[in-house]
Order: C-alpha cells, then sequence, then structure tokens
C-alpha cells in the first residue's frame, strides 16, 4: 500500500484537502483524532500516560486534557516523553489500518509528520501551504480564538518554508490558486506511482 502524508500548520488547509481526496475515494487517517482515541482507549497507551502525568490525567470521562496540557506546556521535556509514548502507538495504529485498506493509495493527516518522524514511514508527503495572515485569519474564525493565541499556536509549529523544504509535493491554499485542481492534478500522480 502506498502511503502519503499530508501536513501543513494550523489553518493551513489540510483537513480541507484531505476531505478533497476523501471524495475521490482516497482513504484517510486523521492521526490528531486517531491519537485522541487511542489515549483513552489502548490500556497500555494509559498506563504509560498515567505512570508519566500522575493518576489525575484521567478522569471516569477519559484522558483529562486540561490536566494534561497544563503539565506538558508548562514542562516541555514532559510534552517530548509523552510524545515519545504517543507516536508509536499512533505509526503502529495507522500501519495497522493502511493494510486494512482497499485504494490505491493511503493518506496520514498529521499536523506534525515531520516533527514526529513519521515521514520516514511514508512513501511521499505534502505541504499544504498558506501565508499566516490567512492561517490566523481561518483559525480566529474556526476556534474563536484571539489573534494573539492563534499567533503564538503557529510560533510553536515547524515554519512552511521548512515543511515546503522538506516535503515532496506542495498544495497552495492561499485563497488565490484554486486548491481543488491543484489536488486532482497531484492525485493522478500519486496514482502513478
Amino acid at each position: 500500500m502506498i502511503k502519503i502524508g499530508v501536513t501543513g500548520g494550523i489553518g493551513s488547509g489540510k483537513s480541507t484537502a484531505c476531505r478533497v481526496f476523501a471524495l475521490l475515494g482516497i482513504p484517510c487517517y486523521d492521526s490528531d483524532r486517531e491519537a485522541k482515541r487511542l489515549m483513552n482507549t489502548d490500556p497500555l497507551l494509559k498506563t504509560n500516560i498515567a505512570d508519566l502525568l500522575g493518576p489525575q490525567s484521567y478522569t471516569a470521562q477519559g484522558l483529562d486534557r486540561s490536566y494534561v496540557s497544563s503539565r506538558v506546556f508548562t514542562h516541555p521535556h514532559l510534552l517530548q516523553e509523552l510524545n515519545a509514548i504517543v507516536h508509536p502507538a499512533v505509526a503502529t495504529d495507522f500501519a495497522h489500518w493502511a493494510d486494512q485498506q482497499h485504494a490505491p493509495y493511503v493518506i496520514e493527516e498529521s499536523a506534525i509528520l515531520f516533527e514526529s518522524g513519521a515521514d520516514r514511514f511514508m512513501d511521499r508527503t505534502v505541504a499544504v501551504i498558506a501565508p499566516e495572515t490567512i492561517r490566523i485569519r481561518r483559525v480566529c474564525r474556526r476556534d474563536h480564538q484571539n489573534e494573539a493565541a492563534v499567533k503564538a499556536r503557529i510560533a510553536n509549529q515547524m515554519s512552511d518554508e521548512e515543511r515546503a523544504r522538506r516535503a515532496d509535493y506542495i498544495l497552495k491554499a492561499d485563497d488565490k490558486t484554486l486548491l481543488i485542481p491543484q489536488i486532482l492534478a497531484l492525485h493522478q500522480q500519486l496514482l502513478a506511482l
């Protein structure tokens, strides 16, 4: 199975791009959503997270995201350790999921494809790029956040320049270049792999 990694910063349009690929019949694995699911359902992962961050990491409803965020964003080493626990579980889950698909290729959507090292498991990578001003506007509207909060999140992510340098393909989601024709053209290239 050919594996394609799609990445982009917050508000870049990567989820929109993946929805278009899905309409073309391409299975898409959302790493963020699946990581959340695994952190609530995988017994070993839950034990490892509780061992790392304390038993208060979980409530009767599942992972206490507020508590976990407060711990990892004030102690960067804990974020690295949490990622070292979660990323391998997501990689294993993606590989199992990909093996069960019946399509010319599959997509893993991941905001941190390069940062997590998941790109090494991909046959090709795609970066969805958009100007920062557009990304800020999109996220402010979508998440009802203020501009300063969105800028802070962007500042903690890999730059678009670095993503573009590392990716095999680039999709521009800049509100000037039509995204769907770019995706259709890329889809044809990926079918030819």
